[in-house]
């Protein structure tokens, strides 16, 4: 996600281009001090076509996020520039978390059945997945293959569809590109004027090139609690949301790590410490305040329930993450007036597992016998 400064040089570099197609032309300048009328004017001229150009944006923009055409448009464009993985079983997940997410989604917002996502696994090998105008989502194959369970995945996908259901992509373009439009007239010569096809192609460019700059951290945090409500109308468990937080934390600890998690903490997020807080108190507030979680300790009603060992490749936290939304859904769902069992090897409470020991984990009938002890 592109800083301003960055989208200006971007976008003058556009307008600089399609001189060539005599788009912009400069007026000459003059030696003569210019009259008051003269500012006046040139004040004027520069607020029409600041208007003529916001239009333009305007309607491009609207084109993209709204119209059939341009989100598929703007589907090949993505598909093109960032390449299209034929790997199956990335695919194959990318399909399975965007029909059981769209259900999610429909359940809070049915207006998601009236445009629906648009969606590829990109060739690319970093962590990373945006959502652009018009419901265009892109995954990238690095996300599969670095992140191997697919609630995290489910995860980031929710926060990009909360982007995507509140037109944030399309919102922070037009603001943005706006923004551009009008520093780019102030610093033009008195008398200059600009043409409309050759701009409307420079627009369209910019558009596609920055679709993924969503604005804000507002944007962000609005997304972060949107995809955590989507999490919790599907069987995906919803602590999955602190937990890849909690991932990013751990990643971002070495350089060439942190180069890979670039995209997770850009200057318009909050970093990933605040949003996994952020997710923790909505867990606990989900849970009926029952439970939270801190440091790999799960507790419930303010007594320890559990420390959780790390097993496979997730720390004690993040796998804390995990426990800590089961027992949120539980009680939430009501579970927690039936009583604490074992079945295969699994604490089950009511209809919900909670918690598979693994290699440093309580085993589980002196976990069951806790949790019926403080539930």
């Amino acid at each position: 996600m592109m800083k301003f400064a960055g989208l200006r040089k971007k976008f003058l570099a556009a307008l600089t281009a399609s001189a060539l197609g005599a788009a912009l032309t400069l007026g000459a300048p003059t030696a003569q001090a210019a009259s008051g009328l003269d500012i006046i004017g040139s004040a004027i001229g520069i607020g029409i076509q600041a208007s003529q150009l916001n239009a333009q944006i305007d309607q491009q923009v609207k084109r993209y996020n709204e119209s059939e055409e341009g989100r598929q448009e703007l589907y090949k464009a993505m598909r093109q520039k960032y390449g299209v993985s034929e790997n199956y079983e990335y695919n194959a997940k990318m399909d399975r978390i965007m029909a059981n997410l769209t259900r999610g989604v429909a359940a809070i917002d049915p207006t998601i059945n009236d445009k629906p996502y648009l969606y590829f696994v990109s060739e690319q090998t970093s962590i990373n997945a945006a959502c652009t105008m018009g419901h265009v989502m892109m995954v990238n194959a690095g996300t599969f293959a670095k992140i191997t369970n697919e609630d995290e995945i489910a995860a980031i996908v929710g926060h990009e569809m909360g982007h995507g259901q509140k037109d944030h992509p399309a919102k922070g373009n037009k603001k943005r590109l706006q923004r551009a439009v009008t520093t780019a007239i102030a610093g033009t010569a008195v008398g200059a004027t600009i043409g409309g096809g050759a701009l409307t192609s420079a627009i369209t460019n910019v558009a596609i090139t920055h679709s993924v700059a969503h604005g804000d951290k507002k944007m962000e945090t609005e997304a972060d609690l949107l995809g955590f409500d989507y999490m919790t109308h599907t069987n995906y468990n919803p602590g999955a949301c602190a937990a890849i937080m909690q991932k990013f934390v751990e990643l971002s600890i070495g350089a060439e790590q942190s180069k890979i998690m670039a995209f997770f903490n850009p200057s318009d997020h909050p970093d990933s410490g605040r949003r996994r807080d952020a997710y923790v108190k909505k867990l606990h507030e989900y849970s009926g305040k029952h439970v939270t979680a801190k440091d790999g300790v799960v507790s419930i009603n303010g007594k320890t329930f559990t420390t959780v060992a790390a097993a496979h490749d997730m720390s004690s936290a993040e796998r804390s993450y995990f426990v800590f939304g089961n027992l949120a859904a539980a009680y939430h769902n009501g579970h927690n007036k039936s009583a604490a069992t074992v079945q295969n090897g699994t604490v089950m409470l009511g209809k919900q597992p909670i918690i598979t020991p693994q290699a440093g984990d309580e085993d589980a009938y002196t976990l069951a016998e806790r949790l019926n002890a403080i539930k």
